[in-house]
C-alpha cells in the first residue's frame, strides 16, 4: 500500500472524495467476513432428553439404599422372623417374606427420586426417565421392531451361565434345592396363599425391583462419572448388591455383558427387565406346577 492511499483508508469516509468514498465502501464490504451463527446444541428429532447425572456420592447412596436392606432382611430380620414360624420351611418361608418387603422398598425408593428428579410420577415421565421405553437403535434411533429380537440371545445366555461353577450355598437358603425338596414340594402343594407371594417376589425381583432400580434409575446417570464405562460400573454394583446371596456374587458379574451393556446400548430398561424376567417366569412355572400337584 502507497503512502496516499494509506493517508486516504485512514480518513473517515464522509472527508473522502465520493469516489474514492464509494471504493472503499466496496472494499470493505467485500472482505468483511459474513456473520455466521455460533452452532447450537438443541437436540435433533428423536434425541433422548438428557437426565441429570449422579455424583460418586450419590451413586454409591443409591446402591446402598437398596443392597444393606436387602442384606439385612436375609440376614437378621429373616432368622427373627422364622421364630415365629414351626417345622423345618421356618426359615425358607421367613426369608420369602423378607425378600419381598426388602424388594418392594426397592420400588418405592426408585419412585421417591423419580418424584423428586422430576417433579411428577406421570407415566410420559415415568417413561422417559426410566428408560421404560422399547429398544433404541444406535444408529437412526429408530425404536422397536425387529431389534426386539436381540433379547432372545440374551436370554439363553443368562439361562447358560446358570450351569457355570458357584460358590457353596447354604441349603436352608437355596430356594432351588427347598423347591426341589420333599419338604418345600409338600409345603407348596395346593398352597394358593404362598403362591400369590411368591409370585409378587418374583415380580418385584425383576420389574419392579432390582431391574428398575440398577437398569432404569441408576444406569442412565451413571455417564457422567464412569463416561463409557457406565454400563461396566453398573454390574459390577449390581454383583455387589447381593450382599443377602453372597455366594451368587461371582457369577452374576457376567450380568454386565449379558443385561447392563444391552440396556445402555439401546438405551432401554425393558431389555433387562425382560431378559431377567425370563428366569422369573420359569421359576414361576416350576411352583403352579408343585402347587397343582
Amino acid at each position: 500500500m502507497t503512502t496516499d492511499e494509506a493517508t486516504r483508508a485512514a480518513l473517515p469516509i464522509h472527508a473522502q472524495s465520493p469516489a474514492t468514498a464509494i471504493r472503499s465502501s466496496t472494499t470493505m464490504a467485500c472482505t468483511t467476513p459474513p456473520s455466521v451463527e455460533a452452532p447450537t446444541d438443541r437436540p435433533t428429532p428423536g434425541d433422548p432428553t438428557p437426565l441429570p447425572q449422579y455424583s460418586p456420592t450419590r451413586i454409591l447412596a443409591t446402591w446402598a439404599s437398596a443392597a444393606l436392606p436387602m442384606a439385612a432382611m436375609a440376614w437378621i430380620v429373616a432368622p427373627l422372623l422364622a421364630h415365629g414360624f414351626a417345622g423345618p420351611t421356618a426359615l425358607p418361608r421367613a426369608l420369602i417374606l423378607a425378600l419381598t418387603a426388602g424388594l418392594f422398598w426397592q420400588f418405592v425408593v426408585v419412585l421417591f427420586l423419580v418424584r423428586r428428579e422430576q417433579g411428577s410420577l406421570r407415566w410420559s415421565v415415568l417413561k422417559e426417565a426410566l428408560w421404560l421405553q422399547a429398544p433404541r437403535r444406535p444408529k437412526g434411533g429408530r425404536r422397536g421392531g425387529w431389534i426386539w429380537l436381540v433379547v432372545v440371545p440374551l436370554i439363553i445366555g443368562l439361562a447358560a451361565k446358570e450351569f457355570l461353577p458357584t460358590l457353596p450355598t447354604p441349603a436352608a437358603r437355596d430356594m432351588g434345592l427347598f423347591l426341589q425338596s420333599a419338604t418345600g414340594q409338600t409345603f407348596l402343594s395346593s398352597n394358593w396363599g404362598w403362591l400369590a407371594i411368591i409370585l409378587a417376589l418374583q415380580i418385584l425381583n425383576t420389574v419392579l425391583g432390582e431391574e428398575l432400580l440398577f437398569r432404569g434409575l441408576l444406569l442412565p446417570r451413571m455417564q457422567g462419572v464412569f463416561g463409557r464405562w457406565d454400563w461396566a460400573a453398573n454390574g459390577v454394583l449390581f454383583a455387589l448388591y447381593h450382599l443377602h446371596v453372597p455366594w451368587v456374587i461371582p457369577q452374576t458379574l457376567l450380568d454386565s455383558f449379558v443385561v447392563a451393556y444391552p440396556s445402555k446400548r439401546y438405551r432401554s430398561a425393558l431389555i433387562g427387565i425382560v431378559v431377567h424376567s425370563a428366569q422369573s417366569l420359569y421359576f414361576s412355572i416350576l411352583v403352579v406346577a408343585l402347587v397343582l400337584r
